[in-house]
């Protein structure tokens, strides 16, 4: 089953205000030192209040930054804003040294859990599965493309069945057996690798088995998991075999954060197709994959392009 494995990341318009601000001057060099390039991408969670988007827009265009995009959104219901700003960074005098002593000021004054990424940092995706193929090779052809800016350093699998995928995508693949009677040795090893590559994230492309509680405590790191269905139905084994018994007129599959309660963790892409008293098992499974391909890319692009925000339990998830 592929239900278990299941962290967090965090979590109109400021254009406006900063269209009416002239635009930098482009500048080489700042102080003498060679000047950033690229982007940055601020995320903001705090107590909604007026003026914030005017004054993270004033921020960025005070010092220099063009402002590229902007999105937000308020929870009435909990009174919290979200916000992401993204910002070119040439001509502009913030870098990732002098960046959050100049924000702080700002920051505590409206109480924000903020993070700032910067373009330059490719994250790096380990991808953990089993004998599924079709996830892994969508994700790998997928950043081979130059669809997802990612680079993945490793794929994990507690089978050799995909070893080949792997390798003809020059990706080195780590075989991780699993004895049910030893699990923690087990989960031990994958942590192991995972630590020793780096990663800043990892996806469960059909990994068919339950990470522990143990395992998700001692390696904070955000996973993705794609599911089978569209949560919260038809969990557990065999699900096509239920919509089937069922006579659904509808599958989807869910991509979500795994967190220690069994696919309950924060959701980031859903989708669902029409089946008819037509399709057989099979087709349901064909339709499926497809889905489960389409919903677990965009949910790793979203979270690649730092466009989601976690706040009691729930997604806030930016186009």
């Amino acid at each position: 089953m592929n239900t278990p494995d299941t962290t967090d990341p965090v979590p109109d318009s400021a254009l406006d205000a900063a269209t009416r601000l002239p635009s930098p001057r482009s500048r080489t060099m700042i102080d003498g030192m060679p000047a950033p390039t690229g982007t940055a991408r601020l995320l903001i969670a705090c107590p909604d209040a007026r003026g914030i988007v005017a004054t993270v827009a004033g921020f960025i265009t005070e010092h220099g930054g063009n402002l590229l995009e902007s999105d937000q959104h308020t929870d009435t219901e909990h009174g919290e804003f979200f916000m992401r700003a993204e910002f070119e960074l040439a001509g502009c005098d913030l870098d990732r040294a002098s960046f959050p002593s100049r924000w702080s000021p700002i920051a505590d004054r409206h109480r924000m859990n903020w993070r700032i990424y910067w373009s330059e940092d490719v994250k790096r995706m380990a991808i953990l599965v089993s004998r599924e193929p079709h996830c892994l090779q969508d994700l790998l052809w997928r950043q081979a493309a130059g669809e997802l800016p990612v680079a993945v350093p490793l794929v994990i699998s507690n089978h050799e069945t995909l070893r080949g995928i792997a390798e003809a995508a020059g990706i080195p693949f780590r075989h991780c057996p699993l004895d049910p009677a030893r699990r923690g040795e087990q989960e031990q090893r994958v942590r192991e690798r995972l630590e020793e590559a780096g990663v800043d994230f990892v996806v469960l492309a059909r990994y068919m088995q339950i990470l522990s509680a143990d395992f998700l405590t001692a390696f904070a790191t955000p996973i993705i998991n794609i599911h089978h269905s569209f949560l919260p139905a038809f969990a557990g084994g065999d699900p096509y075999r239920q919509a089937y018994d069922r006579g659904v007129k509808i599958i989807g599959a869910t991509s979500h954060y795994v967190t220690e309660e069994l696919d309950a963790g924060p959701i980031i892409a859903q989708e669902v197709t029409a089946v008819t008293h037509r399709h057989s098992i099979a087709d349901l499974k064909r339709k499926g994959r497809d889905l489960e391909r389409m919903v677990l890319a965009r949910a790793v692009r979203r979270h690649v392009e730092d466009k989601v925000l976690v706040s009691k339990g729930k997604t806030v998830v930016f186009d």
